[in-house]
This record gives structure tokens, C-alpha cells and sequence, in this order.
């Protein structure tokens, strides 16, 4: 059922007329009213309908750009390609540039969903949603909702370095391998004869950490060490996707199980604090424990001993989804494209110490 301007005033307890002035924003109302005003917009999900919504839809030059973190170089790098891309070739004139806004969710279910919000009634003329999804039936059917109403206004929907969605709102889906990438990094430790492998895993409910850590699982599987290295629930220590969270889980992994002769981290952050607890106690990278990151971010490099990770092309993604968002390159067959990761073996790993 469509929900009209007169439920929302309804629901508002106020006059459409006010309705209208809200939302159009071209006549003072007082803040509490505003507030009632939006507050039922929200919970009826109102979005103006007709040919003036067309219109707003076919005219809208905003774009939005959806990140966990902007103080992280894994979205910024990302963000930053796909603004980059939206404005490539425009003419500068009046409804040739695009403004892309980069919306910092903070890995808040809630903000993202506000966010998305926010830009269906803007009529924004793509979203970019970037980075690993939360996981849950709630929000993942929340979001669903959400993106099929973004889309229904006319909205262009890309996902980058996320897993598909459920229903056909999505223009585009560019996937991180993930799995793939989890499991040959485990495989290379495991080649280089590593048997005890802690992991730092990043938060338990969002797509990225179960789908790195399922690679890193799978791969001790196949070595047969699943077993052997002990229950893989107590080698694995979730914390958030930063340096903090890699010092303090690396700390307890040692006191879990002090004889681990490497550690993989979440991404590359994350392994530079694993890095700081390991010299803390007093353990030499590569020679006492090695140590594995994930993303190839631009300091990984310059890290000292220089870490090896797993890279993820961060920013021919971002570069892609913007194009993708403004109709500048066609959308992969089926809507879907995984992205290859790639091994990056770098002096932070080495042959286990034998005893």
C-alpha cells in the first residue's frame, strides 16, 4: 500500500501543507515540529511519488558514497577512486557534475540505514555502498528493503567489495575473494612448515571476517591440521579492524597457546599492532613468530621487516563502482563480479624455528 502525503501528516499530526514545507525545505517550521515531521517520514518510509519524483530522480546530481571508516585507507582508497570516477568527463556546466558525499556509517547498522535513507529522499542519483556487509536476518532484510526502494526511485545501486544481496535492486555487485584470499595466505604458512597459526580475526559479524576466516579454516582442513593445531576456536581471537585490537589479541593468543610460530591477522592494521605485541614480548618477526596481513595497504610495504598480505586491488574497485554508478561502464554478466586476491610474500614470513 502507497503511503501518501496526508498518513504522513497523520501520523505528524500536522497539516500536509506543513508536511510539504518540511520536506521541500523552503518555509520556516519550528525544530520540534520538523522533527515530528521527519520522525513519521521515517517510520511510514515515505518517498514523494508521481512525475515530480521522476523527475527529481532523473535530475538529481548527489551521489553517495557509503564507508565504514573514512580514517581507514581501505574506504578512503576505495571512496576516494569511485568520487574520482563520478566526476571524470563532466563538463563543469549546471547538471554535468556529480556531488558525491561520503557518508561514515562507523559500522552502525543504525547510520547505515539512515544514510540510505537520507539519500532516497534526496533522490540521489547513485549509491556506492563499500566494504564488508553486517550480518544478521534483521538488518540484511532491512537493507534489502531499503536498497529495492532506492532503486524503485530510480537510483543506481553498487555494491563494492561486498557480497550480493538478496533481490534484484542492485545494479552491480564487485565482490572481494576473500575466501580465496584467506586460504592462500594460511597455504603459504603452511607451506613454509608452520603448524601453530593464531589468528586475529576482525568483528564476528560482519561478511569480511567470516569469509577470511572460512579461507583460513579451509586451508588448514586440507592440510589436515584443523585437528592437529587444536580447536581453531581457541586459536581465533575477534577484536575490531584496528591496531589496538591486533596488539591486545595477539597478546592473548601467546597466552593461549605460548609455542604459535605465526600469526595472520585481519588486515594489515590490524598486523601492525600484532607486530608491536609480539616485540613487546620480547619476539623477533620473521625468526620467533611470523606474521600475515591482509589488503596490501601502502604502508604495508614500508613496514619493518615488510609485511606479507593478501591485495585486494582497492582502488580499480572503487574506480569501477564509480563508473558503474553513472552508467559509464556496463554492469558484469548476472550483475555480479568477483575480484581476484593476490599473494604478497614479503620478509614478515619465514620457516618456522626448529627445535
Amino acid at each position: 500500500m502507497t503511503v501518501t502525503l496526508a498518513d504522513v501528516a497523520a501520523r505528524a499530526r500536522v497539516s500536509p501543507a506543513t508536511v510539504s514545507r518540511v520536506l521541500n525545505g523552503n518555509y520556516p517550521v519550528a525544530a520540534t515540529t520538523r522533527e515530528r515531521v521527519l520522525r513519521a517520514v521515517d517510520e511510514l518510509d515515505y518517498v514523494l511519488n508521481g512525475p515530480a519524483s521522476s523527475l527529481a530522480a532523473a535530475t538529481s546530481d548527489l551521489v553517495g558514497i557509503l564507508v565504514n571508516d573514512i580514517a581507514d585507507p581501505f574506504f578512503g582508497i576505495m571512496a576516494g577512486a569511485a568520487q574520482t570516477a563520478i566526476g571524470e568527463g563532466a563538463s563543469g556546466r549546471a547538471g554535468g557534475e556529480k556531488l558525491a558525499v561520503v557518508c561514515n556509517t562507523g559500522g552502525s547498522p543504525e547510520r547505515e540505514l539512515t544514510y540510505l535513507t537520507l539519500l532516497q529522499r534526496q533522490r540521489a542519483a547513485a549509491v556506492v555502498l563499500t566494504g564488508g556487509a553486517l550480518e544478521g536476518p534483521e538488518h540484511i532484510a532491512a537493507m534489502s528493503a531499503k536498497l529495492a526502494r532506492l532503486a524503485d526511485a530510480g537510483t543506481t545501486v553498487v555494491l563494492c567489495g561486498r557480497p550480493p544481496m538478496p533481490g534484484g535492486s542492485v545494479t552491480a555487485t564487485l565482490a572481494f575473494d576473500n575466501r580465496g584470499g584467506g586460504r592462500r595466505l594460511t597455504e603459504h604458512l603452511i607451506t613454509l612448515g608452520h603448524r601453530r597459526i593464531g589468528y586475529v580475526a576482525g568483528p564476528a559479524e560482519r561478511t569480511t571476517t567470516r569469509h577470511r576466516l572460512e579461507g583460513h579454516r579451509a586451508a588448514l582442513a586440507a592440510a589436515g591440521l584443523d585437528k592437529a593445531a587444536g580447536d581453531q576456536a581457541l586459536l581465533t581471537v575477534h577484536g575490531s579492524y584496528d591496531r589496538r585490537s591486533g596488539y591486545d589479541a595477539t597478546l592473548e593468543l601467546l597466552r593461549r597457546d605460548p609455542d604459535l610460530t605465526a600469526v595472520v591477522a585481519a588486515n594489515d592494521t590490524v598486523a601492525l599492532g600484532a607486530c608491536a605485541a609480539l616485540r613487546d614480548q620480547g619476539l623477533r618477526i620473521p625468526e620467533d613468530v611470523s606474521v600475515a596481513g591482509f589488503d596490501d595497504l601502502p604502508f604495508s610495504v614500508d613496514a619493518v621487516p615488510a609485511l606479507t598480505t593478501v591485495r585486494l586491488p582497492l582502488h580499480d574497485a572503487g574506480t569501477r563502482a564509480g563508473r558503474l554508478a553513472m552508467g559509464k561502464e556496463t554492469p558484469p554478466p548476472g550483475g555480479i563480479a568477483t575480484i581476484g586476491a593476490e599473494l604478497m610474500a614479503r620478509a614478515s614470513t619465514a620457516p618456522p624455528k626448529r627445535g
